[in-house]
């Protein structure tokens, strides 16, 4: 019997977001090789805790013989050199979106990694909850036309003007391009809809922040109204923040149709709600409480009854990027594409923010490789 050998990880990057791949390798089923890191003292110590056995410069992590894919999950400012040079020594790659701070560098690294014929992926995890696929599975089986879908993700990780971070610095958007790519993807995976004009206000609460005691002028928003139309005729509105005192991570979309909406709560992931004029229904995610049980399947990691959240998620994105090394791609699978749209996006959000104008996007990408 041939024994297949586990899928090799090297992670740059230790950080929050480090350890959250670092389990979801593990749990998929993937060995972490190695760390890397800009601080060597303190790559060693996150190797040492997390139980990884190898600390190493990035460039030394890329060029590792056990190192089958790289997951970038560093600063966003380094994102495109990390990922380019993971390309070019022929290795899988996993890039943290904003996967770039530009549409153009977006674009040269998907070419890059399409070119080079290596798996690439960005972590647009949200697609994986079950009550999404539900959703989805149910629009795309129905005849009944999305007019209307509007909703905000809202946080309170930068309300004071005392929180400061790395990501104020980096990039002409924060807000959106942080957290208001993960709404708009999840909106046009769920309908199958694409943004194709926008108009953008984006706003700040703190102009200064305090950072090591000392007053810094920020140039970044902290919250982003959108308004959108679709390339199947929908119109719609979203709000984005990053200083709502209160809310933790609250990603919510609501689509309306003529004869159904539904809407999805990221705070409240296990429950799909589905209104009519004569009734309104909550579908607990679940193969045997789900309609669409074929569509959503897959997407089940524990029983009905027992809570499924973010880290399940990107478990299952992480197996699903197993399955791709493995030769066994996967139809709604995030890749650089969709970094790329996410790029795209926030580009016309920057752009009709300065301009106080309507922007037009081209729509010809396709969302995880499906409409």
């Amino acid at each position: 019997m041939t024994v297949r050998r586990p899928i090799r990880s090297g992670i740059i990057g230790t950080g929050f977001m480090g350890t959250v791949h670092t389990r979801a390798v593990r749990a998929a089923g993937g060995v972490v090789t190695a760390y890397a890191g800009r601080d060597a003292g303190r790559t060693a110590r996150a190797a040492e805790a997390a139980g990884v056995e190898l600390a190493l410069t990035p460039a030394e992590l890329i060029a590792h013989p056990d190192v089958d894919v790289v997951h970038v999950c560093t600063p966003n400012a380094q994102h495109v050199e990390l990922a380019a040079a993971a390309i070019a020594a022929g290795k899988h790659v996993v890039c943290e979106k904003p996967l770039a701070l530009s549409e153009a560098d977006a674009r040269e690294l998907h070419a890059a990694a399409e070119a080079a014929g290596v798996v690439h992926a960005v972590p647009f995890v949200y697609r994986y909850y079950p009550t999404v696929r539900e959703a989805r599975a149910r629009i795309a089986a129905s005849d009944d036309r999305i007019w209307l879908a509007h909703g905000h993700y809202l946080q309170d990780w930068l309300a004071g003007r005392h929180s400061y971070n790395w990501r104020i610095d980096e990039g002409a958007s924060r807000a959106f391009a942080d957290i208001g790519v993960h709404w708009c993807d999840l909106l046009e995976f769920t309908t199958g809809h694409r943004i194709r004009r926008l108009s953008a206000n984006s706003s700040q609460l703190h102009a200064t922040r305090v950072a090591d005691g000392a007053e810094v002028a920020v140039a970044s928003e902290d919250g982003v109204t959108m308004l959108f139309e679709t390339d199947r005729g929908a119109t719609g509105s979203v709000v984005i923040s990053q200083a709502s005192p209160g809310r933790k991570n609250r990603l919510w979309l609501s689509l309306d149709g003529e004869r159904s909406s539904y809407s999805f709560d990221q705070e409240n992931p296990d429950r799909l709600w589905v209104g009519t004029v004569a009734d309104v229904a909550v579908t607990p995610k679940g193969e045997e409480t789900t309609r669409a049980a074929a569509a959503v399947r897959p997407y089940v990691t524990v029983p009905s009854g027992h809570p499924q959240g973010y880290q399940d998620c990107f478990t299952v994105f992480v197996s699903e990027v197993h399955a791709a090394i493995a030769g066994h791609p996967v139809a709604g699978m995030p890749t650089f594409a969709d970094g790329v749209r996410a790029a795209q996006l926030t580009d016309a959000v920057v752009a009709s923010a300065e301009d106080a104008s309507w922007i037009e996007l081209r729509t010809e990408e396709t969302v995880g490789g499906i409409r």
